[in-house]
């Protein structure tokens, strides 16, 4: 497998496909099949497991911790992400609505209920999960950098966060933010349009890219900018001589994979057969014009 390293951090890498947790409590895998999932993937290179506090209803982390408990040492063969600042209202975080927190104790404490529920002593990867209008740089900057002296975490990143928005927290930070993970997909382009993926490649930051099936839409939508992307990855998958059930799937990783900025998606099936079949992308090399072709699909016009 692939990895991806950060010339901000050094001895520190993601493999170049990640696997999303977010469904982890809706598969009905039992504990020991959890751990058979995990270890198919770890096998197949695929090492950077990707989660969030409010994944599952808060359930997720405790999910993934009840299949290591059976089996911790395969902790050393993973990258462990997680993410906090969202409070999602219910009995689960005592929120009354749904609201971004990026406050010191409110940090500190998703911290360390993601280690508990793990049973992980440090996070690989912390993400702020998304910008909060009411983030206090100075305040959130200390209890980040805490964390880290404290050895609770390895290294520190965002989700979702523009560029200025990055550039804020990083001002107020003497360690590096080493990823963004933002929204990218042949129905997602605007991240190569709007600055986020010129801005990683400036800063060197890793960029993640959730949904990069754009949750479905790009084998099961109906609307009119899904169809014609479909229409398009099944032209080109046949005149690549794919493999008809995979080859769509393959072929919108590949053109993510392609971008300059070394791009990680991550892949959230706990089918084992697709997730294996995915990887093949790995080895697929569009050459411009497929590319280009590919985005006009999902943009629904011509380059300007």
């Amino acid at each position: 497998m692939q990895r991806v390293s950060s010339s901000l951090a050094p001895e520190f890498s993601l493999s170049r496909i990640a696997f999303g947790l977010w469904r982890l409590t809706d598969w009905g895998y039992s504990p020991a099949e959890r751990v058979s999932l995990f270890e198919r993937m770890l096998d197949l290179g695929v090492t950077t497991f990707d989660l969030a506090d409010i994944y599952g209803d808060y359930r997720c982390e405790q999910f993934f911790g009840e299949a290591l408990r059976l089996k911790p040492q395969l902790r050393e063969r993973m990258e462990l992400v997680s993410k906090c600042s969202i409070r999602l209202a219910g009995e689960a975080s005592g929120a009354r609505i749904n609201h971004y927190d990026t406050g010191a104790a409110h940090v500190r404490m998703a911290v360390e209920t993601s280690l508990r529920d793990m049973g992980v002593e440090q996070l690989d990867l912390l993400l702020l999960h998304r910008p909060d209008p009411l983030m206090d740089a100075d305040a959130l900057a200390e209890v980040l950098e805490t964390l880290v002296q404290d050895g609770k975490v390895k290294q520190l990143g965002v989700s979702n966060f523009l560029p200025h928005q990055f550039d804020l927290l990083q001002s107020r930070l003497s360690s590096p933010l080493v990823a963004n993970q933002i929204e990218a997909s042949l129905l997602h382009s605007i991240a190569m349009f709007d600055g986020q993926l010129d801005h990683c490649q400036q800063h060197r930051v890793i960029p993640m890219a959730w949904s990069p099936f754009a949750g479905g839409r790009l084998f099961s939508g109906t609307d009119e900018d899904a169809v014609r992307v479909q229409q398009e990855l099944k032209r080109l998958s046949a005149a690549r001589g794919l493999n008809a059930e995979d080859g769509p799937m393959q072929l919108a990783l590949a053109w993510l994979l392609k971008h300059p900025s070394n791009m990680i998606p991550v892949l959230g099936s706990g089918n084992p057969q697709r997730l294996e079949a995915a990887l093949s992308a790995l080895e697929l090399e569009l050459d411009r014009e497929e590319w280009f072709e590919l985005l006009r699909s999902g943009r629904g016009r011509d380059v300007d």
